[in-house]
């Protein structure tokens, strides 16, 4: 017995012994994350009541494999994200998205969704990042039984304004110097702004440009015979490129209005006289193509009477130069009243100090990357100089003149294009110099900024607005309900709003089969502005929707495939290419490309794809007609048919047709016929001037003079209405 009592102490010791080993592996740190669980070894219950039977290694090992398990248990805890539960306030602020609110509550995305349906919040529209306004949050809270306190604003720092801007304007004579004028070339379309410029300078440009027409603005420098510059800007005279024009005549000083002698004042011209008086410029006419026959030049003067440009024959102040610039006559008089007038103007300019320019053009080359032509209005630009100009910079790494030549420095009034821009900046953006590459991203950030709290602030408006919107629905809601009690009202508007709980805004949206999907590549900047400008004027979203996917410069590349794919989209492309790879890769994916280099083909083009979207229009071809001159009926088993004797007076009666039937100018019915008869017998067709009996697939009773029209039905391609006004 004794021993019996013994061996049991000896057990229990040993027992205690390997639980304070296990105890004490379990605080040690040797047991990390990366370690996997181990299975305890299986050992029969005669091994636990007699542990001398269970090794040392062993209970090491059970040990080890349970500390392994524990922590790893708790790393997979720490690595999961709780969601804290608030019991008591919840600290709200204004401006809370529906996610934020959840999370400061310990509830999840659902609860608050159900919480909105007794408010007049459309759920449609909610998603985890709206905003909530700030009566909806309180509610919210006190609904889900809290109590809310507003959290301690943080008073945001007034950010410092770090814009670029232009230097004081300095009169001092000694630091002004003569420049040559900018004289921008404006009229209507093809007649012959580009032609004159070819004389001017004795080069082909217009036979470069595609169709003879100008597509983009080109600055060039012409060198009189007395050694004075001029530097001319030849701007498109297409509708499509208004916003262009306008841009050219605000930085220059005269404009030079070319009008066909023979065609007189048209719709650009008057556009022209326009952005000249926009931008308080003077003008000199040029009435061009004065060697052709019907050239009438008085009729052009008087014409522009009616526009307040008046020539100094008329009393006026506008000098009138008749050219013909094919001919080259009259070309140097016009030049040198170019010359005239500017000497009047005194031009000059600071060529000292930080340099200030206008963007006049932006393209991508594909070696030299984003590339503009400026002209430069203070200070000199040279290699090296940093510039901003709208949200880029630029270091200048080389200076090129019109003829691609490169050049060490551009004074001002000289065009030029730069090369060295981290992005392009937009045709009309002000080219500023600043200290250093620092001082230029601090401008672009600044900027950025402004762009981005402008937006936010629109973006603020809209919601306002339809909120709103939504308020006065809500309210006219609970006028209807006004009659029920409380608990009556909230049951109805829950039943009513409770599918909206299991509907959720989705991510992404089935693309309609009645919407052209776009995306626009162009040359240049202003040629990518042009298309826009003309596809804003589309005004037809009820026949078919246009959605503008994307837009840019540079040549059609893999991410615009991509693009194109995943919109069902036709690319545009306006005087840039597509290489093989880029044109095969679109046709495995079945994506159309569309590539011109005149403005009013990519229209026609454009409005052919969308007639190819519109469904066909069923159109009714009249084949022949006849008059009901008698009525009776004939008895088929025991149902009686009205039959009707007709006479057929214009074209034919076709039985495989349709017909309709005409009372009193109404349409009564359309269908097939059952019968068709020619005195007894079954016919196919009656012609002009013979009788016949008929019977309608519907049992109508006919009346004398009623009206039977033979038609057939064709589908035909309806036709966009939206007109770009070219």
């Amino acid at each position: 017995m004794n021993r019996g009592v013994l061996l049991r102490f000896e057990n229990l010791a040993q027992l205690r012994g390997a639980c304070l080993k296990l105890r004490a592996l379990s605080s040690r740190k040797v047991c990390g994350a990366q370690w996997k669980p181990v299975l305890l070894p299986a050992h029969p219950m005669g091994s636990l009541l007699h542990p001398q039977l269970w090794p040392q290694h062993r209970l090491i090992s059970a040990a080890l494999s349970q500390c392994r398990h524990l922590a790893t248990k708790e790393e997979t805890k720490k690595k999961k994200k709780k969601m804290p539960l608030t019991r008591g306030e919840v600290e709200i602020k204004q401006k809370m998205t529906v996610e934020e609110l959840a999370q400061a509550m310990g509830k999840d995305i659902d609860h608050i969704y159900e919480a909105l349906l007794y408010t007049d919040i459309n759920l449609n529209s909610v998603e985890p990042d709206s905003v909530l306004r700030e009566d909806h949050i309180k509610m919210i809270v006190q609904k889900s039984g809290m109590k809310y306190k507003s959290a301690k604003l943080k008073e945001e720092k007034e950010r410092k304004n770090t814009d670029a801007v232009k230097r004081q304007v300095v009169n001092y004579p000694a630091v002004l110097t003569a420049r040559p004028p900018v004289v921008t070339i404006l009229g209507h379309v093809d007649h012959g702004k580009t032609t004159l410029l070819d004389s001017l300078r004795k080069t082909q440009v217009a036979s470069t440009e595609a169709g003879g027409i100008t597509q983009h603005i080109g600055a060039f420098i012409v060198h009189m015979p007395s050694g004075e510059k001029i530097t001319f800007l030849d701007t498109p005279g297409h509708a499509a490129f208004s916003a262009m024009r306008a841009r050219g005549t605000n930085v220059t000083d005269i404009v030079i209005l070319v009008v066909a002698a023979e065609d007189g004042v048209m719709q650009q011209t008057v556009e022209s006289i326009q952005h000249a008086r926009n931008a308080g410029v003077p003008l000199i006419l040029a009435i061009n193509k004065c060697d052709k026959p019907e050239a009438d030049p008085e009729r052009v003067k008087k014409e522009l009477l009616a526009h307040d440009v008046v020539c100094e024959e008329f009393g006026g102040d506008v000098q009138a130069v008749n050219i013909s610039a094919l001919k080259g006559e009259n070309l140097m008089v016009l030049a040198e009243a170019t010359v005239a007038l500017a000497e009047l103007l005194e031009l000059k300019a600071d060529a000292t100090g930080l340099v200030e320019g206008t963007v006049i053009e932006s393209r991508k080359d594909r070696g030299k990357g984003p590339l503009t032509t400026a002209i430069i209005q203070r200070g000199t630009l040279r290699k090296g100089c940093v510039l901003v100009a709208g949200k880029t910079w630029a270091k200048v790494r080389f200076l090129f003149d019109e003829n691609g030549k490169a050049v060490d420095a551009a004074s001002p009034g000289i065009p030029v294009e730069i090369m060295g821009w981290k992005e392009s900046p937009s045709a009309g953006d002000e080219i500023l110099e600043v200290e250093s590459e620092q001082r230029a991203q601090e401008v672009v950030a600044w900027r950025t900024y402004v762009e981005q709290q402008e937006k936010m602030k629109q973006d603020l408006e809209v919601i306002e607005a339809k909120q709103k919107e939504h308020r006065l629905e809500y309210e006219q809601r609970q006028q209807k309900l006004a009659h029920l009690t409380w608990r009556q009202r909230k049951a109805v508007l829950y039943k009513a709003n409770k599918h909206l709980m299991f509907s959720r805004p989705k991510e992404r949206t089935e693309v309609d089969d009645n919407t052209l999907s776009l995306i626009v590549k162009g040359d240049v900047d202003g040629s990518v502005e042009a298309i826009l400008n003309i596809l804003d004027s589309y005004d037809c979203e009820n026949e078919c929707k246009l959605d503008i996917v994307y837009f840019g410069m540079g040549d059609v590349t893999e991410n615009d495939i991509s693009l194109a794919e995943a919109f069902n989209g036709v690319i545009f492309g306006f005087s840039v290419k597509a290489n093989e790879s880029i044109k095969k890769l679109a046709d495995k994916k079945g994506i159309k490309i569309k590539l011109h280099n005149i403005i009013y083909k990519l229209i026609e083009d454009l409005k052919d794809e969308l007639n190819s979207r519109l469904p066909p229009a069923v159109v009714e071809t009249t084949i022949g007609e006849a008059s009901v001159l008698d009525t009776f009926s004939v008895t088929v088993g025991k149902n009686k048919i009205p039959v009707a004797g007709c006479r057929v007076h214009k074209g034919l009666l076709d039985r495989k047709m349709k017909f309709k039937l005409i009372r009193n100018r109404d349409v009564i019915w359309k269908g097939d016929l059952s019968s068709l008869k020619h005195h007894k017998d079954d016919v196919q067709v009656i012609k002009t001037g013979m009788d016949c009996g008929l019977s309608l697939d519907k049992n109508l009773e006919f009346s004398i003079g009623d009206e039977i029209i033979c038609y057939e039905e064709k589908e035909v391609q309806q036709k966009t209405s939206w007109d770009p006004g070219f």
